[in-house]
């Protein structure tokens, strides 16, 4: 049995979890922390350096404020991991994420959902395919309560094509203010927001005479919370490393 530490257990991701992990005979919240103290079938804690629990696996879709303290609390119970499934950090604090990884078991993915990851391999062959006669565009959509633009995921589609170009692109996030023809070695990087929308990607590929979209729609957060408890399942009892959804998905 994995016990799980939700972070952000009163949020809606963290509902999404709960009615999941309650699903499965393999896992358990075992505690959650949240400061505005949600009511669960768990303890609940404002801290998470209150946690009494023994607890295997941190999953995390709280804020990316709480990174430092996730992996404080890894280092300082040993063979704890942790799932960092929030997005919206900083360059430092993904840097901070691969530091960590050389002496914590990390999974880090911007998107949980099989889907995503396989429209980023979809995208990368495409790259290898197409080339540099297409220009890339990626167009994101979220509900309007999301705060980060562009998604985590845009960006990650984003450095799924630049590494099939040696990272030679650079991403143009707003057009709006400037006059001059598009560059070649350029990703367009566009975000909608409104209404209740889960999650929807797509990225175009644009050459002389034919246009080539791969897409992505996410119907509801389950998607998204199915795929932290797998990784959370995966992740107990792993030795130091950075894991992503390939991981998971090879080991299936």
């Amino acid at each position: 049995m994995v016990n799980i530490l939700l972070c952000g257990c009163g949020g809606k991701m963290g509902a999404a979890v709960q009615g999941f992990v309650s699903q499965r005979e393999d896992c358990r919240v075992a505690a959650g922390v949240d400061p505005r103290q949600s009511q669960a079938e768990f303890p609940v804690y404002e801290a998470i350096g209150q946690v009494q629990e023994p607890i295997d696996v941190v999953v995390d879709f709280s804020h990316p404020s709480a990174l430092r303290d996730i992996l404080d609390y890894c280092r300082n119970h040993p063979g704890t991991a942790a799932v960092l499934c929030t997005t919206g950090y900083s360059p430092e604090q993904t840097q901070a994420v691969h530091t960590a990884a050389r002496e914590l078991p990390v999974f880090y993915s911007r998107n949980m959902s099989l889907g995503v990851n396989l429209l980023m391999e979809l995208a990368r062959q495409a790259e290898r395919v197409l080339g540099p006669g297409f220009d890339v565009e990626i167009v994101e959509a979220h509900h309007n309560q999301k705060i980060d633009a562009p998604s985590g995921t845009a960006l990650m589609l984003a450095d799924a094509v630049n590494q099939v170009r040696d990272q030679a692109m650079k991403y143009t996030y707003d057009r709006h203010s400037q006059r001059k023809k598009r560059e070649p070695q350029e990703i367009g990087i566009h975000s909608v927001r409104g209404g209740s929308i889960v999650g929807e990607h797509q990225v175009i590929f644009a050459g002389n005479h034919e246009v080539i979209t791969l897409s992505h729609s996410a119907q509801s957060k389950e998607l998204f919370a199915a795929g932290a408890v797998n990784a959370a399942v995966f992740m107990a009892g792993r030795g130091p490393g950075l894991y992503d959804m390939s991981h998971l998905i090879s080991a299936e």
